[in-house]
């Protein structure tokens, strides 16, 4: 039988094979160009495009707030931009999900990943409406790393002495100190304005949320109450 954690690694997997046959098959939806110029001195135009699950799907202040299309706050945590970033977050989900799984319970982990996932873009918001996060109104943002945040930041809080091995470089360390460095690291690109500050503003959000449902899981009991009495 299938646990919940197993469950949301085949849909994101699911979701990312299909968009892809999609576009390969010519069902995509243009969203730009890029222009090379070759040393020869011909040019190159590259033709950007968007999946149709991507584009129903991706989170953007323009189309979840200003177009009040409030399902994105959770379809974007399904939706990947390329291999690289799918098989990373799969790969936490896969090792330290079934961790909080357990602890939790299936219908209150999934109330847990799916509530950390819906916090990442609302500090997105914040962080743009505030003017530290510089980027577009329509600027898309897609990727499960808000929940995946959410979840290694509760594994760290729970279990903070547990060894692991990093992949690159293979060395060991205790989780607090990987979720500290992935911490800080967000905080560095968010308020230097580095690439994919945006996506790192969400990883924080998604961060908060999971340190502070983990230490008052009583709040997901209205998902899945409590069998004491």
């Amino acid at each position: 039988m299938w646990t919940i954690n197993t469950w949301i690694i085949a849909i994101n997997v699911a979701v990312f094979v299909i968009d892809r046959l999609l576009i390969q098959s010519g069902i995509a939806y243009k969203i730009g160009e890029q222009i090379f110029r070759l040393p020869d001195g011909r040019t190159l135009v590259r033709t950007m495009v968007m999946g149709p699950l991507e584009h129903f799907g991706y989170f953007s202040a323009d189309t979840a707030i200003t177009q009040v299309q409030v399902w994105r706050f959770v379809s974007f945590q399904f939706l990947h931009a390329n291999m690289s970033h799918i098989f990373f977050n799969m790969l936490a989900l896969y090792f330290f999900g079934p961790l909080i799984e357990q602890y939790l319970g299936s219908k209150r982990y999934l109330a847990f990943y799916l509530l950390c996932g819906v916090v990442g873009p609302i500090a997105y918001l914040m962080f743009w409406g505030t003017g530290i996060l510089v980027t577009s109104a329509d600027a898309p943002m897609i990727g499960a790393s808000a929940g995946v945040y959410g979840v290694l930041i509760a594994t760290a809080t729970i279990a903070p002495n547990a060894m692991v091995m990093l992949l690159f470089p293979p060395i060991p360390m205790k989780l607090k100190t990987l979720a500290w460095v992935f911490i800080g690291l967000a905080v560095f690109v968010v308020l230097t304005g580095g690439r994919n500050a945006g996506g790192e503003a969400a990883h924080l959000g998604g961060a908060l949320a999971g340190w502070y449902l983990i230490r008052h899981v009583h709040l997901l009991n209205v998902f899945a109450p409590s069998r004491r009495r």
